[in-house]
């Protein structure tokens, strides 16, 4: 039966990808098409789904610094946005009970104040995905929507023991006092993995024993456990090779998680109008995500992404249903509804995330009159006064592009990164390395290149690159750029849009290692 399903997910990502929309899209789609054939999810696709969900905490856990959310601009929006939005959708429900609406006309202020709450959260795993294919999980915004996500977690943890009586129990204050004893342990285990097959064999046991297992037998969720266990290991130089390891197989692990929603959707015709409506109230929720963080001093770019990585409901409110049905203060289409409206809010907002620098550049003019005049550090203005050359990205590609030009050129070159660590790293170093975002249409603007000769792409994601050589283009650069890429078509894209030469990764790899031999050879 699984075969069947993976299948069908497989057919329909895979046409959902030649129209350019994220094949998450045709998931869900072949969900809602086996569904209507009268297939049901197993208990072998749940196993599946709940442990691609693990994986992917997890994995969050891994690119997440407690600090991101000690941050005013993270836990403010997101404390103040469960409440607000949770009190603005029960209230919406009442009113439509008030006019005798089907389903609404069943709540009362209890039950209508719990279905707010639930539609309240926004999808963790959408989220992610969306960052990750767009590459900007460690962008601003890209962190300030993790920490708002990760923020409702809490809520959701403190939710579930209350409304199920699932308190901690003593183990809870074991895990407490020896996870933070037991941590250079750990270390010294992912040391020893190495590289091999090991390592991702390694995040599977943190993942569901130390973390899902041991959180879940201290009574305390095991979502969230993975998460911690994740964040616990962020700080660990091999963190970011950890999660690439688990990336593929929890890509996979999430098909079954898209198909879930589908599969367990019950398509009544009252479910279906009552989840259409709901969705008409979602841009006041996407709103109030926008001028919460928009508050706290975000450039109105930072504010708009971030609101738009959060555009849609959450699978948690399929939880919060569950439960409230459990207890008879719903019925059980609740579940249907929730679950219709979870899918195509995913289904709208892939493509309004695909283009949301597009978007921003139609509507900036007006968003800007509400901006704050008050900077956070990460985003004040790029001075690249006399510098010739700039590399975007300083992985492994750029640093090496810039420490053989500066050894020629040492005053003429200067970096640009989007993650924090990363630029602090190469300062310590001496190399002159900025902070700022190459996909931000607002950074081409606040930046002057007229001295630029020559812009160097090496960002490890391709539509990073694609972003930021639209962005360049956009902004009257008219001097020499080159660009790396992973595949021949990748390079024909990039030329074909006027990059001037690029440079296969895998190809010019083994032909710069000869170089280098030769080098050795007879010298």
């Amino acid at each position: 039966m699984e075969l069947i399903y993976f299948a069908t997910a497989f057919v329909c990502g895979f046409a959902v990808y030649q129209l350019k929309l994220p094949p998450l899209i045709g998931f869900l789609l072949a969900g809602f098409a086996l569904n209507l054939y009268g297939y049901k999810t197993t208990e072998l696709l749940n196993t599946l789904a709940s442990l691609g969900v693990t994986l992917l905490l997890f994995s969050i856990g891994l690119k997440l610094k407690v600090s991101n959310l000690m941050k005013p601009q993270v836990w403010a929006p997101a404390s103040m946005h469960i409440v607000l939005s949770s009190t603005l959708f029960s209230g919406f429900m009442l009113l439509l009970g008030a006019l005798a609406l089907p389903l609404f006309n069943e709540l009362t202020w209890q039950s209508a104040l719990l279905v707010g709450f639930a539609f309240s959260f926004s999808s963790t795993v959408f989220a992610v995905k969306v960052l990750e294919e767009r590459g900007e999980m460690a962008s601003l915004h890209g962190k300030i929507a993790i920490g708002i996500l990760v923020m409702q977690d809490i809520f959701a943890v403190i939710f579930l023991a209350i409304s199920t009586g699932k308190a901690p129990n003593i183990w809870a204050l074991a895990l407490l006092v020896g996870l933070p004893i037991l941590r250079p342990v750990m270390f010294w285990v992912l040391n020893r993995s190495k590289h091999g097959e090991l390592l991702p064999l390694f995040g599977f046991f943190f993942a569901l024993i130390i973390g899902y297992q041991a959180f879940e037998f201290a009574g305390l969720k095991g979502d969230l456990g993975a998460l911690i266990i994740g964040m616990m290991f962020a700080s660990h130089k091999k963190a970011g090779e950890l999660s690439k390891s688990l990336l593929n197989l929890k890509d996979v692990l999430l098909v079954g998680f898209f198909l879930n929603i589908g599969l367990n959707a019950e398509l009544t015709s009252n479910a279906v109008i009552v989840a259409l409506i709901v969705i008409l109230v979602l841009p006041l929720k996407v709103a109030l995500y926008y001028v919460l963080t928009n508050a706290f001093k975000l450039r109105a770019r930072t504010s708009l992404l971030s609101a738009f990585s959060l555009a849609n409901y959450s699978e948690f409110g399929l939880i919060v249903c569950a439960v409230a049905a459990t207890s008879n203060l719903i019925t059980s289409e609740w579940l249907a509804v929730m679950a219709i409206a979870v899918s195509i809010t995913f289904i709208l907002a892939s493509p309004l995330n695909k283009r949301s620098n597009e978007v921003y550049v139609k509507i900036e003019h007006w968003l800007l009159k509400f901006e704050s005049n008050s900077r956070l550090a990460e985003e004040l203005p790029v001075n690249l006064n006399d510098t010739k050359i700039v590399i975007f990205g300083m992985g492994r590609i750029g640093t090496g592009a810039y420490e053989t030009i500066s050894q020629t050129h040492p005053n003429l070159v200067a970096g640009i990164d989007i993650k924090p660590d990363v630029v602090e790293k190469h300062i310590k170093r001496g190399r002159r390395v900025l902070l700022a975002d190459a996909t931000d249409p607002d950074f081409w603007q606040r930046v002057n290149h007229s001295h630029v000769g020559m812009v160097m792409l090496a960002m490890p994601k391709h539509m990073q690159n694609i972003f930021a050589l639209e962005q360049l283009r956009a902004s009257g650069y008219q001097g020499q750029v080159t660009a790396i890429a992973n595949y021949p078509d990748q390079q024909k894209e990039l030329e074909d849009m006027g990059v001037d030469s690029t440079y296969n990764f895998y190809l010019e790899a083994g032909s710069g290692f000869a170089e280098h031999v030769k080098q050795k050879l007879f010298s």
